[in-house]
């Protein structure tokens, strides 16, 4: 896969709902040792301010949300469940705390290494989820606050592929079991899938 032009602070700088639905088609690049791990980003979930009670940013500035306060384009990467780590990009602008969730991605290059790292995991399902992501693309808490638009950064966004509206699902988020309403069923997850995706995606190789 060649590369292609990387996200720029100003993609990030945008409404969260906005970059989430944009992100996908989106690739994720993880420059490991100078061998690029990537792929095209499928799903994705805004989390958006203080006032979103299915948000970290709820209980206001803390040392781990500080990330989210700051400037548009970093990662946020936290750990939970007690065994995974979760990659989030931030999102609008410095001050006001916001942040997208890539929740499932297709992998497209290092297949090799992203298989080894999901043995006995069928392939559709090696990145299917976002502990997954983070196991695949071997992302921990190191990489928490990495600048994904600064230049030789080891973790950044490149455009993809296009992805029409008509093959772009909104739901409510995953796992807010606990939150209250209008949050936990507010329709906040962007995702795409099926046929028609496997063609687009096909006609980039």
């Amino acid at each position: 896969m060649q590369s292609s032009k990387s996200l720029t602070r100003d993609f990030f700088a945008r409404p969260t709902l906005q970059v989430a639905r944009e992100l996908i088609g989106t690739r994720l690049v993880h420059l490991e040792n100078g061998r690029r791990i990537a792929g095209y980003i499928l799903e994705a979930e805004a989390y958006i301010g203080e006032a979103d009670q299915g948000c970290h940013a709820r209980a206001g500035r803390t040392k781990r949300t500080a990330v989210m306060y700051g400037q548009p384009g970093f990662t946020y990467v936290y750990f939970t469940y007690g065994m995974h780590w979760l990659l989030n990009l931030v999102t609008e602008e410095e001050g006001f705390p916001a942040a997208v969730l890539i929740r499932s991605i297709w992998s497209s290059e290092s297949v090799d290494l992203i298989s080894s790292r999901r043995e006995g995991v069928p392939p559709a399902r090696w990145t299917d989820g976002p502990g997954k992501i983070t196991q695949a693309f071997n992302i921990d808490g190191s990489l928490n606050g990495i600048d994904v638009c600064a230049p030789g950064a080891e973790i950044f966004l490149e455009e993809g592929v296009s992805i029409p509206d008509s093959i772009v699902t909104k739901t409510p988020r995953v796992g807010l079991n606990s939150v209250p309403e209008p949050w936990k069923s507010i329709p906040w997850r962007f995702l795409t899938q099926g046929a028609a995706l496997q063609e687009i995606l096909a006609e980039d190789k």
